[in-house]
């Protein structure tokens, strides 16, 4: 697994979204914001995600959806629970993923974070493959971006705190970032 000369992650699965933006320093990788994401809550399946995304999520389909209408959103990356990845911005642009946020002092996550998404709920375990995956990706993210390390690994909730949950206290950081200090400090 590596990232290209474009920043795109190979082999990941490619749809482009138009939820993002110039970063004000595209080199100012800095941080990785771990979400999570089920649509509707609850209930697995990529294709409503993919929908939310690329901006064609059709509303009227559930009703949960209806708070989502014209919301413009995308993280750089989903690992679906079977561990196959999907890149919809492409990492020197700014994806709309973390919203209102704070890291170590700095507002303006989206500026300098890269965000991966798991398909799955704060409530419920995530699959050995997605675990797996996302040492992967993180593996491979840090080779690219010198700027990344173990440390800079964050949950939602801690850029977003009272606002997000994601991923939530069932995420094992021990399975992603294992030998790192923060990791244990997590846990």
């Amino acid at each position: 697994m590596h990232v290209t000369d474009d920043h795109w992650l190979i082999p990941a699965k490619r749809l482009e979204s138009p939820n993002w933006n110039e970063r004000p320093d595209p080199d100012a990788l800095e941080v990785v914001v771990v979400h999570c994401i089920c649509l509707p809550p609850g209930e697995l399946g990529e294709r409503y995600i993919h929908d939310l995304f690329l901006n064609r999520l059709d509303t009227r389909a559930h009703p949960s959806f209806a708070s989502l209408e014209g919301v413009r959103v995308a993280s750089h990356l989903l690992i679906n629970r079977r561990g196959a990845v999907t890149q919809y911005v492409s990492f020197d642009r700014r994806a709309w993923h973390a919203g209102e946020s704070v890291w170590r002092r700095r507002p303006g996550c989206n500026d300098y974070s890269i965000g991966i998404e798991l398909e799955g709920a704060d409530d419920r375990p995530f699959t050995d493959r997605q675990y797996r995956k996302l040492r992967q990706v993180l593996e491979a993210l840090m080779r690219r971006y010198p700027r990344l390390s173990p440390d800079a690994v964050v949950g939602h909730y801690e850029v977003a705190p009272g606002r997000k949950t994601d991923p939530g206290a069932g995420f094992d950081w021990r399975r992603v970032l294992l030998g790192d200090a923060s990791a244990e400090a997590r846990s």
